[in-house]
């Protein structure tokens, strides 16, 4: 991979004791930050230039209409699948080094995240969201409502912070969240009542925990933990014969390979079923629908 700029970081403070360190995501001329190849790299260069004595990152965007609108699936299209698998896998690694970090995190959410911007996210410690200034924003993993599914690790990662059931039911369906409903299930670690108030909540939420922080190699909240993996296999049990389409049925196989085997094999098999069903009539028809659309709102 090539070297990229990264993005801006801001310290609390200057010199040898930077306190906690925000990264602002941003893409120049775009109102949203979509995930592609690019950023991808990007965030990996910056999450390797971060100081090593930092208290705490926070994870922000400055696009004003979303917090990171989802992955580029013009790009993802484009890609073969051997490229596709790399790809993901290549995604998966960068994610993952934040969920490496040896000290708390928090994703800032002002506005909509959805598809692989909420996996980011969820791969900090918290999410952090700030009240909507106008209408809700949503929140949520759409990838089914397009016949595919995730492919970094949102299957195995949402039924950890909410109700597991109605967790792997919207996931199976494609049906992100509105701001208020996401807020009621408890999707957030903290809420901060304006925009303006929000990186000083992700700070504070930070500045909270114990840190330094222990990692296992994987994100801090999913489906394996001790204490969630029973009621998430009890959900998946009482939802699974109401999941009939072939994205559901790709997401609760997804969730089953995260209990039984662990997060890499979840990893493994969510990009799978994402290739094959990108390939599939389907996924393709659903795909060029989403297109059609997006061209006739630009």
């Amino acid at each position: 991979m090539s070297q990229m700029d990264p993005f801006r970081l801001e310290t609390e403070r200057p010199g040898s004791s930077p306190g906690v360190v925000t990264l602002w995501l941003e893409q120049e001329g775009r109102p949203v930050v979509v995930l592609d190849h690019e950023l991808i790299q990007r965030l990996e260069t910056t999450l390797k230039s971060l100081p090593a004595n930092a208290e705490g990152l926070v994870l922000a965007s400055a696009a004003p209409r979303a917090f990171v609108a989802g992955a580029d699936l013009q790009a993802i299209m484009a890609l073969d699948n051997n490229q596709l698998h790399r790809y993901l896998d290549y995604a998966s690694s960068v994610f993952g080094m934040i969920s490496d970090l040896p000290y708390p995190t928090a994703a800032a959410i002002h506005a909509a995240t959805l598809g692989g911007g909420l996996e980011l996210a969820m791969h900090c410690d918290a999410l952090i969201a700030s009240r909507p200034e106008s209408k809700p924003y949503p929140v949520g993993l759409p990838e089914a409502g397009l016949s595919i599914c995730p492919g970094w690790g949102g299957t195995n990662l949402l039924p950890a912070r909410m109700d597991p059931a109605s967790a792997i039911r919207l996931t199976a369906e494609g049906k992100p969240m509105l701001f208020d409903q996401a807020e009621q299930a408890g999707l957030f670690d903290a809420v901060a009542e304006t925009q303006g108030d929000l990186i000083e909540a992700c700070t504070s939420w930070i500045r909270s925990q114990p840190g330094p922080v222990s990692r296992a190699g994987t994100p801090s909240r999913w489906i394996g933990m001790k204490d969630v993996a029973p009621g998430v296999l009890e959900a998946l049990d009482s939802v699974r014969g109401e999941i009939t389409s072939a994205p559901g049925q790709a997401v609760c196989d997804a969730i089953d390979t995260g209990l039984a085997k662990g997060w890499n094999a979840a990893l493994a098999v969510e990009q799978e079923h994402l290739v094959r069903l990108r390939n599939e009539p389907a996924g393709k028809e659903a795909i060029e629908a989403f297109f059609a659309r997006s061209a006739k709102k630009a």
